[in-house]
C-alpha cells in the first residue's frame, strides 16, 4: 500500500511539473508573439514614414510646396481681378450711357392696357 501511495505521489509530482512546463511554454509563446507583433508594428511604422517622406519629396519636386501653390493662386487671382477692374474702367462710361439712353431718355408714355375709359 505504501508503494501505491508513493507511486501516486510521483505521478502527481510529474503531472505538476508537466503543467508548469506547459504554462512556461505558453508564457514564452505569448512573449514571442507580443515581441513579433511589436517588431512588425515598428517595421510598418518605419515603412510608412519612409513612404511619406518619399511622397512629400515627390510632391515638392513635381508640384512645389503648398506655400508656393498658395502664392501662385494668390498672384493669379490678383491678376484676374486687376484685368476685370481694367475692363470695368474701360466700359463703365459706355454702359452707363447706354442704360441712361434706353431707360431714362427714351421714355414713351402710353396708357396701360388694362385702363378702361368710360
Amino acid at each position: 500500500m505504501a508503494s501505491q501511495t508513493q507511486g501516486i505521489q510521483q505521478l502527481l509530482l510529474a503531472e505538476k511539473k508537466a503543467a508548469e512546463k506547459v504554462n512556461e511554454a505558453r508564457k514564452r509563446k505569448q512573449k514571442r508573439l507580443k515581441q513579433a507583433k511589436d517588431e512588425a508594428a515598428a517595421e510598418i511604422e518605419k515603412f510608412r514614414s519612409e513612404r511619406e517622406a518619399a511622397f512629400l519629396e515627390y510632391e515638392k519636386k513635381h508640384m512645389g510646396s503648398r506655400d508656393d501653390i498658395a502664392v501662385r493662386i494668390e498672384n493669379e487671382t490678383r491678376a484676374k481681378f486687376d484685368a476685370m477692374n481694367k475692363t470695368v474702367a474701360l466700359t463703365k462710361d459706355k454702359v452707363i450711357g447706354e442704360l441712361l439712353e434706353r431707360i431714362i431718355y427714351d421714355v414713351k408714355p402710353e396708357l396701360h392696357k388694362n385702363l378702361r375709359l368710360n
